[in-house]
């Protein structure tokens, strides 16, 4: 009866096994040749109205005019999902950057209206932005070399910053 009962676990876990189709196995942090960062971005407050869109970039350094604020890289940059099942869980990214240093990571919250940098001051808020591990009220700096993985921040609604935050040059980034 022991054997019988041995045979029917064991024939179990093998099944079990099959059926998994590699679902035990844990996701890759960065999508395979990627050259950039990766990470997570987790929603905080409820999404505004007249949300067009939210991304997140990488500044190679921090931005000191409004037209600073089109350096970004990528320049197509990745949306996010902002679907109620998008925000309810933490939202992996991808951004493929050329190798370098990239002292800014944010997600950029973008209202409905044609961007330029005329409107920018009225059209995009600082939603958040990956943030210094050792003192975290500063932002983090990201080196590219290959894939960096990680690079995780909060979105979060309730406390986003108008271009104006970071101008004059003369006031303090994050």
């Amino acid at each position: 009866m022991t054997t019988m009962r041995n045979r029917a676990a064991l024939l179990a876990v093998a099944f079990g096994a099959l059926a998994c189709d590699q679902g035990l196995v844990p996701l890759p942090l960065c999508p395979p040749g990627l050259v950039g960062i990766c990470g997570k971005v987790t929603f905080r407050g409820a999404l505004p109205d007249s949300t067009d869109l939210v991304y997140v970039v990488a500044y190679a350094t921090l931005p000191t005019t409004q037209n600073d604020l089109f350096t970004f890289q990528p320049q197509n940059p990745p949306k996010l999902q902002l679907d109620s099942a998008g925000r309810s869980t933490p939202q992996p990214y991808a951004l493929n950057l050329p190798p370098g240093t990239y002292h800014w990571v944010l997600a950029a919250w973008k209202k409905q209206g044609i961007l330029s940098p005329q409107s920018a001051d009225s059209l995009l808020r600082e939603a958040g932005f990956y943030r210094d591990p050792i003192d975290t009220s500063k932002a983090g700096t990201v080196v590219v070399a290959g894939a960096v993985a990680g690079v995780d921040f909060t979105v979060d609604f309730t406390n986003m910053h108008p271009v104006s935050y970071y101008f004059p040059a003369s006031r303090s980034h994050p």
